[in-house]
């Protein structure tokens, strides 16, 4: 653990010290001298749940992107964003059964290929966290007809 988290908890703490001590006296719970000692406890307890919080929120934040329909002209113009219609190709199975040309002519002569039975269209960067990597859409294809697409990290 770095030190950057029992600082970053402890700046935490404080906020929640006066919020803790200030429910307390609107509960009416201790006197005026006892409340700065008791509001202490859910202070220590609260404050790393907090700090939990706030970071699981970034994640969330950090890894979230929208996904859209695919649309033909927006796959062909923004190679940057294709990830967003990858969920759309693969759930809809659009391009299962189809052959080389097929595919081709709706995503594009953008692609890679490493051998015959494969196509690779880049996809963008996905938003996530530690994500230094492009995405893929890998097509499968047996006796030029497609039988699966999945997404991949390149």
């Amino acid at each position: 653990m770095s030190i950057e988290v029992p600082i970053i908890i402890l700046i935490l703490a404080i906020p929640t010290y006066f919020i803790c001590k200030w429910i307390m006296k609107r509960l009416k719970i201790g006197n005026d001298n006892n409340r700065k000692f008791i509001a202490v406890i859910p202070t220590i307890i609260l404050s790393p749940i907090i700090y939990f919080g706030l970071v699981m929120i970034w994640i969330f934040f950090v890894s979230y992107y929208p996904t859209s329909s695919f649309d033909q002209s927006e796959w062909k113009s923004n190679i940057e964003e294709r990830y967003k219609m990858s969920e759309d190709i693969i759930e809809s199975e659009m391009l299962i059964g189809k052959n080389r040309d097929e595919v081709i002519n709706i995503l594009g002569n953008n692609y890679s290929t490493n051998n015959e039975n494969r196509l690779s269209y880049e996809l963008g960067f996905v938003p996530g966290l530690f994500n230094i990597d492009p995405d893929y859409l890998d097509i499968k294809f047996e006796n030029e007809i497609v039988i699966s697409v999945n997404q991949y990290e390149g």
